[in-house]
């Protein structure tokens, strides 16, 4: 049976589940910071696998007693409620199997992560730098909904308002894991505000959404860095300009798939206080390793799935946003409504659930569950 199929999976798991709460209790793996860590994340997953298959086995043991009890009593009014009691267990078995199926599939191990975001202005001159801009704004709006935090590590202004570049940290609870469907081309059709005649122009701006790396996710010789300090420009009073707290590192590093090395250049001007803009520096720089490191996975996800909800394909044209006819459309899962003002100012909810629930059928779809 199905059931018994799906119950000797979740068997399987219990034993895990206790061996690794005995490992981290063990002072050998609290003393490793990397593994702790790790058997922790683990612990928490298979704790929710757990919980699920103790309600699984719950519902399943109230069928047999209500069948049983069918088959037993005489007495109409006890019958009545084992009938209330099958249909009620009948009916949340398909739910509850299709929750355990989830937590069975392999996770992304990045989604509990916080996220680097990067926004840049795309073909379209000043109405790239603009739409980019509208992009930061709706982002900012729908963190604020969420209860997440922004920091903005550096800017560059687009010369009509909007930015040609925006670079910022999301810190929240499975960050990574929501935001890391924004990652693509974003095209906009509208009447610029230059535009003298009313025609429509398309511009995009690209959106790059990286988890951040942890300290021991990526092996780093801080001894080889290169830094600078500069003053940095712009509105903040006389601190921001006559002290140098904005700082520059350089790092060559040795792309381990490619076998390339290149030069890492980070610029950070996010705080008045250099050391807090050079370990925020560092931070970013554990994220682009680590990314490029992962690069190799998220393309063999790429290979492995047709609709592209989530592979990491930065090139991909992924949503237009339609200002005359109000409408927005997400390419990938053919996804279309008409409340553009609203999801402008950070209502995306619904369209990232969509993403989630296509990306979670080819999931299953692989797993073959």
């Amino acid at each position: 049976m199905a059931e018994n199929s799906l119950l000797g999976k979740l068997d399987g798991l219990v034993s895990r589940f206790e061996e690794v709460g005995t490992l981290i209790t063990d002072p050998a793996v609290i003393a490793d910071m990397k593994r702790f860590v790790k058997l922790n994340k683990e612990y928490r997953d298979l704790e929710k696998i757990v919980r699920a298959r103790s309600e699984y086995v719950k519902v399943l043991n109230g069928i047999e007693e209500a069948r049983a009890l069918l088959e037993s009593e005489q007495d109409p009014e006890m019958r009545e409620i084992a009938r209330e009691e099958l249909d009620t267990c009948n009916e949340r078995i398909p739910s509850l199997e299709e929750e355990i199926k989830l937590l069975l599939v392999p996770a992304d191990p990045q989604d509990d992560k916080n996220a680097i975001v990067e926004i840049r202005g795309g073909t379209g001159g000043d109405e790239a730098a603009l739409f980019a801009g509208d992009l930061y704004r709706m982002y900012v709006k729908y963190c604020e909904l969420k209860g997440w935090k922004i920091s903005v590590s550096s800017f560059s202004e687009g010369s009509s308002g909007g930015f040609k570049e925006i670079i910022f940290t999301v810190s929240g609870e499975k960050v990574y894991g929501t935001l890391k469907y924004e990652s693509g081309v974003h095209r906009v059709q509208r009447v610029p505000a230059t535009e003298t005649q009313g025609r429509v122009h398309t511009s995009a701006a690209t959106v790059a959404v990286l988890p951040e790396a942890d300290e021991f996710d990526v092996e780093i010789n801080e001894g080889e860095i290169k830094w600078d300090t500069f003053r940095s420009g712009g509105a903040g009073g006389q601190n921001v300009n006559k002290v140098e707290s904005g700082v520059r590192l350089r790092y060559v590093w040795k792309n381990p798939i490619t076998g390339v090395s290149e030069e890492i250049l980070i610029e950070c001007t996010e705080t008045r206080d250099q050391p807090k803009n050079k370990e925020r520096a560092l931070t970013r720089l554990r994220s682009f390793i680590y990314d490029k490191e992962h690069q190799k996975y998220l393309d063999d996800i790429a290979s492995k799935r047709k609709t592209m909800v989530s592979t990491g394909d930065r090139s991909a044209k992924i949503r237009t946003y339609n200002y005359p006819q109000g409408r927005i459309t997400d390419h990938r899962i053919n996804y279309t409504i008409y409340n553009l003002s609203a999801f402008m100012d950070g209502e995306i909810q619904d369209c990232l659930d969509h993403l989630i629930v296509a990306e979670n059928a080819e999931r299953l779809k692989e797993s073959e569950l």
